[in-house]
Formats: structure tokens, sequence, C-alpha cells
């Protein structure tokens, strides 16, 4: 539809410019007029410009027909220099047009002509428009040839539109992307997240007009002043004038310094909001997108980025809002006083304004390029900063210097690509400036010599013209941080829109919980590796109050189970359930309330150890006594009374002031304050001592009745107290039951204990004593026999008595 009103438009184009060119007469206008050109009186230069718009546009139909793909994909990529093409047409007619009112034409001549100048003008902005219309056609193949009817057979079609289908999907693809990109990272976008400030706005606003509108009386008053003092002689007139200016500069102070105080408020207020989004929204993530994604850059991105932006939001809307407001005011004045020297003046705003979007195209993407490289560094400081004992340990400082030093090398590098930018364009402008002063000052000095404007109106309008410049340039100044503001936003909007891929949405909340788990044909790949599978096919059963062990091979799955039952991830085949409902429908709070995980390295915050121990626990139903009693169960209560401030001690970032085994009992403690029905223990015990293994043990199994516990372990101490022990070994069960079945079966588990045995026995063979952990042992379980197990290590003794460091369980 498109094509063929475009064809009409080019061709009532073309007519009536004819017809406007021959004023109505017959067409020897053509010839007269081209031998005999004058440029403010002949059209024949606004007729070329017809036939050039008439030329560029069948072109452009013609190639859309004979090769559509290239043909719309180059319409697409020269919009920038149709626009500027018409630009300069517009900027040619308004500049003939003005010169054309100092010739001696006739009536008659001269309505043909100015109705020729305002239709050149309407068709040269209307040529962007269909040109836009044409370039849309890229994602509408469809529709082309529904409007060109069908031509060709399918082979035809598959020559012009490609032979597949999944080119144009993946083509449309791309641009979605990049047009929502567009969306999220634009201006307007910024400005929605300042809504919560309209009021302070609009109050900042009534302020901000005070300032524009007195500051746009100054340079008035200056000319009647100038006036006064040179032309009238008249001494009340200087006074009075010089009374109106002072007050005028006092209203300007007053309204600007509130206004400015307003819009300072309203940048703090903004920077919170951005933050408490983004942190928000991170917080709403499932865990492995923080697999994928470095903490340094997450942390730039809360600090710089958002700093960044409500910096520049805040006091660009500020400057933006003055300076149009002033501007708009400083042109009625100007065209108050001289319309032919505003004419001037304003044919160089649409060249200024095109020169600064070009610099703010480039400046967005070098501001995001900076952005990224500073992330990047935050991303190795933040990384060396929380393990210096490894750099230490390495005597790696010089390293990671140079490390860091490449990095900040790199955002120099970037940086003096930004400062030479700025350079052009600062000294496209002020070139720009400076020709406008030389043309304004030629043809006012015209003007006055002619006695058509007063030399008080000129000077007047001269600062008029400077005030107009320097709002412009502000404006220039202001879409270039605005950009930058853009380039800064485009990762944290990512962030902030960005929708969790493993939600936590469930509704359900049964009253009764026994805590049955149940593993149905589960299988997984994490999110970082999704070629690589941890899990095939997994199905189990644990019984409510059953105490149960997974042992294995490291890497064989074993903490996948306690990650898929925590929620932190969804299996990409089969099901989790409690209790028969799936993990992912039970509510978040709740589920998180009945379980408690202990890990292998458990983490503290920089908190005291009383909040560490009640994390997560509403304040209200925290009290001494209850953290006291964890502490106690958890065998951390002699050390913690043993620090200076007792439950009060700062742990320090992670836990760095306490030792590994006060980490872990601290961690025991935090579960077991909350008597959960599901007790997940990930090598709970593994940085303890013997001594404090046994007593942190015998805490956490005397207080285990009616509670469902999954163990984690390597050692046999703890496995072998366990009601049921499943065996996961590359991603598969291979084995169930008690330690004695499993044991008699002589299978993987058999394997699992020998080869711990004989790492005990490597260890200590200068002794004579047999395997001493047997013996004690042997008083737990008496079906199995020490002379049994004994047989069973010598019989793989014979090839591996030589490894010391052989894996436990």
């Amino acid at each position: 539809m498109w094509i063929i009103i475009t064809s009409v438009a080019l061709l009532v184009d073309f007519i009536a410019s004819s017809l406007l060119f021959i004023h109505g007469k017959d067409f020897s206008q053509f010839t007269s007029q081209g031998y005999e050109y004058q440029f403010c009186v002949s059209s024949f230069d606004l007729w070329i410009i017809s036939l050039f718009r008439l030329a560029v546009g069948f072109g452009c139909l013609i190639g859309v027909c004979r090769n559509r793909r290239d043909a719309v994909s180059r319409i697409l990529s020269s919009r920038k220099i149709v626009f500027y093409i018409s630009v300069a047409f517009v900027i040619f007619v308004v500049g003939k047009f003005l010169i054309s009112t100092e010739c001696k034409v006739n009536r008659t001549s001269k309505i043909f002509y100015w109705t020729f100048s305002v239709w050149t003008v309407t068709c040269s902005a209307a040529m962007n428009l269909y040109w836009f219309k044409l370039s849309k056609l890229s994602v509408r193949k469809r529709n082309i040839l529904s409007t060109l009817g069908e031509i060709g057979s399918v082979q035809e079609r598959e020559a012009l539109f490609g032979d597949s289908s999944s080119d144009e999907e993946e083509s449309e693809t791309e641009m979605n992307k990049k047009s929502n990109t567009d969306i999220k990272a634009s201006v307007w976008k910024l400005l929605s997240y300042s809504k919560p400030d309209l009021p302070y706005i609009s109050l900042a606003l009534v302020f901000l007009v005070g300032t524009a509108v007195a500051e746009m009386f100054i340079p008035l008053y200056t000319g009647l002043v100038i006036d006064s003092i040179a032309i009238e002689k008249d001494k009340s007139k200087f006074v009075n004038s010089i009374i109106v200016m002072t007050l005028i500069s006092l209203v300007a102070s007053l309204s600007a310094g509130l206004r400015g105080g307003l819009f300072q408020f309203v940048m703090a207020r903004f920077n919170i909001r951005i933050n408490n989004n983004l942190f928000g929204s991170l917080l709403k993530q499932e865990i492995g997108f923080f697999d994928t994604t470095k903490t340094g850059d997450i942390i730039s991105r809360l600090t710089s980025d958002t700093t960044k932006m409500s910096d520049e939001v805040s006091l660009n809307v500020n400057v933006f809002l003055r300076n149009v407001i002033k501007g708009i005011g400083v042109c009625v004045f100007m065209f108050k006083l001289s319309w032919q020297l505003s004419v001037v003046t304003l044919i160089a705003i649409p060249i200024i304004a095109i020169v600064t979007e070009a610099y703010g195209v480039y400046y967005k993407r070098l501001s995001k390029s900076v952005q990224d490289a500073v992330a990047r560094a935050n991303e190795l400081a933040a990384e060396v900063m929380s393990s210096m004992k490894t750099v230490r340990s390495f005597a790696n400082e010089d390293g990671e210097l140079q490390s860091f030093k490449k990095k900040q090398h790199d955002i120099f590098k970037l940086k003096v690509k930004e400062a030479m930018l700025y350079g052009g364009y600062r000294w496209c402008t002020e070139i720009m400036e400076l020709t406008l002063d030389v043309l304004t000052l030629f043809y006012g000095g015209h003007l006055v010599l002619n006695n058509i404007l007063s030399a008080g109106n000129l000077v007047s309008f001269i600062l008029y013209q400077l005030e107009l410049g320097m709002c412009i340039e502000e404006i220039g100044d202001v879409y270039t941080g605005l950009m930058e503001a853009v380039g800064a936003s485009e990762k944290v909007f990512e962030y902030i829109d960005r929708k969790t891929q493993v939600p936590n949405n469930g509704s359900i909340a049964p009253l009764d919980f026994k805590g049955e788990i149940e593993f149905r044909n589960v299988s997984f790949a994490y999110p970082s590796r999704p070629n690589v599978e941890v899990m095939d096919s997994v199905s189990f059963k644990v019984k409510p109050g059953e105490v149960v062990a997974l042992v294995g091979a490291s890497g064989g799955g074993k903490t996948t189970c306690i990650n898929l039952l925590e929620h932190f991830y969804e299996p990409s085949k089969g099901e989790v359930l409690i209790d028969n409902i799936p993990v992912k429908e039970l509510d978040h709070k709740y589920l998180h309330r009945k379980l408690a995980l202990v890990g292998q390295e458990p983490i503290l915050f920089a908190r005291s150890v009383k909040e560490n121990i009640s994390y997560g626990l509403a304040e209200a139903s925290v009290n001494e006594n209850i953290v006291e009693n964890a502490a106690r169960l958890a065998n951390a209560s002699d050390f913690v009374h043993a620090m200076p401030e007792g439950f009060n001690t700062e742990t320090g970032e992670k836990g760095i002031q306490l030792s590994g085994g006060q980490k872990q009992r601290i961690a025991i403690a935090r579960a077991l304050i909350r008597s959960p029905s599901i007790l997940l223990l990930d090598e709970a015990t593994s940085a303890l001592d013997a001594e404090s293994e046994h007593l942190v043990q015998e805490a956490i199994y005397s207080n285990l009745i009616g509670r469902t516990v999954i163990v984690i372990a390597h050692r046999l101490s703890t496995v072998e107290k366990a009601d049921r022990i499943i065996v996961i070994d590359q991603g598969k069960v291979l084995e169930q039951g008690t330690h004695s079945e499993l044991f008699s079966q002589n299978g993987a588990y058999t394997r699992l204990v020998q080869r711990q045995v004989l790492g005990t026995d490597s260890q200590s063979q200068n002794d004579s004593t047999s395997v001493p952990s047997l013996r004690i042992r042997k008083k737990s379980h008496d079906s199995i026999s020490e002379s049994s197990l004994s047989s069973s290590v010598s019989s793989v003794s014979s090839n591996d008595n030589k490894v010391g460091g052989i894996p436990r369980l």
C-alpha cells in the first residue's frame, strides 16, 4: 500500500511543482528561467529540487521491485542521509526566501514564488516520511507481495527473499532485539523513573519559569539602557531601566537557587529509587544468574552506573527545561525585534542539531564501552581484594597490579577517544557559532544602515542571540549527558527488567508438613554448563524422619540434589517433590522455613554472631535464650562466650574473624535455631577436629527425632550412622541400603570404604596397629567383622598400598 501511495505522492509533487514553476502559464518558462536565472527571483532551482525528489523516489521504488531485500536494506541504511539532504533543502529555501524579500518582484510572481517555497519545504519534509515507511518493509515481505501482486514462482520468490524462512525470522528477531534494547535504554525510560517526583519537579518548574522569564528581559532592558544613553540622552529612562534590571536580577537569582535545590532533592530520590529497584531485581534472580555473572560487574552497576544515571538525568532535566523555556522566550523577543535576523539565526539551528545528534550517537557507544571497561576493572579489583590471602601466598602482587594497570590503560584509551570526540564536537560548534555571529553582524548592520532596525535593538538582538546560542549549546550538552546516562543505564535496565528463570512464585503452604522427599526421574545440567548433564534420571525417596546419606566421588551429583531440593535450580526433566508436592509449587518463604541447609563452606555475614545465628528470622521472635540454646546444640557456646563481646562479637566479612570450624558451628546453630522439618547437611562437619565433630554430631543426631535429614559426607563415621545410604556417581544412583547391606554387596560402596581405609592405613603404615577407626566402628556394627573388613582391605592393598592421597567417601 505504501508503495502505491508513494508513487502517487511523487507524481503529485512533481506536477504541482511544475505548475508553480511556470506560474500556471505555458512551458516556455523552463527555457526562459533557465537561461535568465536570478537567485532571488527565479524558481528554477526549486523545480530542480522537485525533479531530484522524483528521481530519487522512483529510483527507490524500482529498486524495491527488482531486488527487494537489498533495496530495502539500503533504504534503511540511508535514512539519515535523506534526512540531512531534506534539511539542506529546507535551509536553502528559507535562505532564498529571506533574500527574495529585498528583491523587486511583481505581486503575482511573488505569490507563486512564496507558495512554491512553502510547497518545497513541505514536500522535502514528506520525503522523509515515505522513505521511513519504505524502510519498514524489510520486516513485512508478505505485505510487499500482496501490494505488488503475485509475481513468479516459488523459486523466484526464494531467489528474491532467500531460500529459508529461518533467515527472515532471524533478521526479524535481531531487529526486535535491537528495538527492545533501544526502548529499554531510551531517554524516556530514564525519565519515567522520575514520575514519583512529579510534584517536586512541578514546583521546581515554577521557579525555573520564573528564572527564565526574568532572564529574558535583561537583554531587552540592556538595549533600552543603550538607547537612553547613546541616542535619546534621557536620564530618567536610563535610571528606570537600571532599577527594573536590578529587580529582575534579584528575582532570577532567588528563583534559580530554589530551582537548583529542588532538583538536587529530586536527584537524591532518583538515585535511591534506581538503586532499590536494581538491588530488588537482583535479589529475585535465580542462582544460575550469579553463576554466570561476575560479582564485580554487578557491584559496578550498583555503584558507578546508577550514580551516573541519577546525576546525569536530574542535572540534565533541570538544564534542559530551563533552556527550552528560556530559548522559546528568547525566540519570541528576537522575532519581535527583527524577523529577518531571526530567520538567519534559526537557519543555523538544524545544522547544529545534526552535528549534535551525530556526536551523541557516537558518544553513547563510547560511553557504554567506557562503563564496560570500568566494570571489568572493578571485577578484577573485587576478585583480588576478596582473595588477598591467595594472592599473598603465591607472591603475585606484581602480577595482579600489572593486570589492573592493563585494565586501567584500556579505560584510558577509551577516555582519549572520548576527549578527541568532544574536542571535535566543540571545534565544529564554535566555528558555526562564530560564522553565525559574523552573518548576524553583517546583515544586522545592513538593516541598521537602511533604517529598518535601530542600533539599540541590534544590540538587544545580539544579546538575545548569545542567550539563544548558550541555550542551544547547553541543550546539546544535555543530549550528550543523557546519551552518557543511556549508555550507563543499558546494563542496569537489563538487570532490572530481567525475568528470573527460576521464579519463586509457588503458593502452596500445607498445614501438615511431613517431610517426605522424592526425586522422580530427575535430569539436570547447570546453566553455566548446559551441555554437561550432572544428573541423569535420578530417582529415590526419603521417608519422613529418615536419615539418608549421599555418598560418592566428588562431582557425582550429591550437592546438586541439595541445590534442587532448595529450589536453587529447576530440573531439565523430572520432578523434585516434598510430600508429593513439586518444590516449585511450594511457597518460597514457607519452604525455607521448613528446610535448613548447612554447607561445606558456610558463608557468614559481616554482622554479630547473634545476627548470623538468627539470620532470616523475625527480630521479635528471637531472644538471647533461643540463640544461646542453638549455639549450645552446635557446640559453639563455649568459644562464643570466650570472645570479648560474646554474641555481639562481629564476625567480619564472610566470617573472616573466625576459624573454619567456628564458622561451621555458627552455621549449624543458624540451621538448628529454626527447628527445621528437613535438615540438609553438606559436609557440615568437614572443618571440625575429631573432638568437635563428635560433640556436634551427638548434638545434631540427638535433635533429629521426627526430622528428615539428608547428609552428604565423606567420613565413614558420619555415613554409617544413617538409616540408609545412597551411592551416586556420574549423575546416577548406583546403590541404596544400610551400611552393612551395601558393604556385603562388595560393590561401589565397598570400594569407597576400602579406599578410605587404605588412605588411613597409608598415613600410619609405620605403626604396627591395624585400622583404628574400624575397631571403633565395630562396636556399633557388630554384624561386620573386623576380619572380613581387613581381608577386603588386604585384597586391594597389594596394588594400592603406596597411594597416600586416595579420596574419601
